[in-house]
C-alpha cells in the first residue's frame, strides 16, 4: 500500500528535524524508494537514540531496545509497548530532533504498517539486526563503567559489529533497490549483496578509525585486543599518546582493511546502471568521503591525541558532490577520481 500524501509529509517533516543532511541525501534517491529508506532510517535512528540516552541506566536502555526489537516480530503491533518506550526515553532527550522523533514514534510505526508486505518484511529483517548490534555495543562497552577501557576481543567481534550496525544496511539497500528499480533486474543477489555488505562494513570501519581517540576517552576500544597484543599494547595504553609509535602499524593495517572493503563498495557503485544517476550518486558520495577520510587519518601525526577532529571539511564535501553531480555520475570520471584518491591512502 503506498503511503498517503499526509504520511509522506509527516515522514519528510520528521526527517528534516532529525537530520537535515540525511534528508538532503534521501532527496537524491529515486522516488519509488524514498519512503521505505527514509522510514528505515528513522526507525534505526530511534533505536540508536534509545541506546545513546545517557540519562538512562544500561539495564533500562537494554530493556527498551529489546522491547523495540520485539515489535518487528509481531503480526500485530503492541501499541502499549511502543507508548511505554516513548514515556521511558523521550523525556530524557536534549536533542530537539531526537525528542521529536520519539514523540512521533507511533506515527513511524503507522507508516511502517502502511507499507506493502514485502517492503515491511525487509525493514523487519533490518531493524532487529541493527538493534542486536546496539545491544552488543552496550554489553561490551557499559556506559556506567568508565573505570577502564573495555575492548573487543578479536577480529571476529569487530567483523560482527561492523556487519550488525552497517553491513546489514548494504544488504537491505540492495534488496529494496532491486525490488523497486527495474534497471537492477539483471543484478545477481548472490554477488551484489556481499558487495553491499562490504561497502557498509567499510564505512563503519572508517568511522571507528576516525573516532578512536574519542571512543578511548569514553571507555571504548574497538581495536581488537589480539591486534594490540601483537605489538605489546593493551587498550588502556592507548590513552597515552606516546603509544602511537607502537600502535601505528595496527592502525595502518585497519586502514588497509577499510580500503579493501571500500574497494568492493566501489565495485558495487559501478554496477549501478548509468541511467540510475540518482542512485549511483547516492552511493558515490559516502565512499568518496570515506576514502578521503582515510587519507586524513593516515596523514595525522597522532590519532590517539589529535589537536582537532579528524575529518574533511564541509566545503570539500560539497566540492566532491559537485564534481560527481556535474559529471552525471559518470563511471569514467568517478573511477578516475576514486583511483586518484585511493593511491594517496596506501
Amino acid at each position: 500500500m503506498p503511503a498517503r500524501r499526509s504520511d509522506q509529509f509527516l515522514l519528510r517533516t520528521i526527517l528534516q528535524r532529525v537530520s537535515r543532511s540525511f534528508y538532503l541525501t534521501l532527496a537524491m534517491l529515486p522516488k519509488a524508494v524514498r519512503n521505505q529508506v527514509g522510514l528505515a532510517y528513522l526507525l534505526a535512528r530511534a533505536a540508536d537514540t534509545i541506546a545513546d540516552t545517557g540519562q538512562l541506566d544500561d539495564p533500562t536502555r537494554l530493556h527498551c531496545l529489546h522491547q523495540f526489537k520485539t515489535r518487528f516480530f509481531e503480526d500485530h503491533l503492541n501499541w502499549k509497548k511502543i507508548q511505554d518506550i516513548q514515556q521511558a526515553v523521550a523525556p530524557h532527550q536534549s536533542h530537539p530532533g531526537e525528542q521529536a522523533l520519539l514523540e512521533e514514534l507511533a506515527h513511524c510505526f503507522t507508516l511502517y504498517e502502511s507499507l506493502d508486505h514485502d517492503d515491511r518484511n525487509l525493514i523487519a529483517q533490518l531493524l532487529p539486526t541493527l538493534i542486536a548490534g546496539m545491544e552488543f555495543d552496550l554489553r561490551h562497552f557499559p556506559h556506567e563503567d568508565l573505570s577502564q577501557v573495555h575492548v573487543l576481543k578479536n577480529m571476529e567481534e569487530l567483523d560482527y559489529y561492523t556487519y550488525a550496525v552497517a553491513g546489514c544496511v548494504g544488504e537491505f539497500w540492495t534488496r529494496i533497490m532491486c525490488a523497486h528499480r527495474p534497471r537492477l533486474a539483471q543484478w545477481d543477489p548472490s554477488v551484489m549483496i556481499p558487495l553491499g555488505i562490504r561497502y557498509g562494513k567499510g564505512l563503519q570501519l572508517v568511522n571507528i578509525l576516525r573516532d578512536v581517540s574519542r571512543d578511548l576517552h569514553h571507555g571504548r576500544c574497538y581495536i581488537p585486543a589480539t591486534f594490540l597484543q601483537e605489538v605489546g599494547l593493551c587498550s588502556s595504553d592507548l590513552l597515552d599518546d606516546q603509544s602511537m609509535t607502537a600502535f601505528r602499524p595496527i592502525f595502518r593495517r585497519l586502514i588497509g582493511l577499510a580500503l579493501e572493503h571500500l574497494d568492493q563498495g566501489w565495485r558495487y557503485t559501478m554496477a549501478i546502471p548509468r541511467l540510475e544517476i540518482r542512485l549511483r550518486l547516492a552511493c558515490m558520495w559516502p565512499i568518496l568521503i570515506g576514502v578521503r577520510t582515510l587519507q586524513v587519518l593516515l596523514a595525522a601525526p597522532n590519532v590517539l591525541n589529535p589537536p582537532s577532529p579528524l575529518k574533511i571539511s564541509r566545503a570539500e564535501i560539497y566540492r566532491l558532490m559537485s564534481l560527481t553531480t556535474l559529471s552525471g555520475g559518470s563511471g569514467l570520471v568517478g573511477t578516475a577520481y576514486w583511483g586518484y584518491l585511493r593511491k594517496k591512502v596506501l
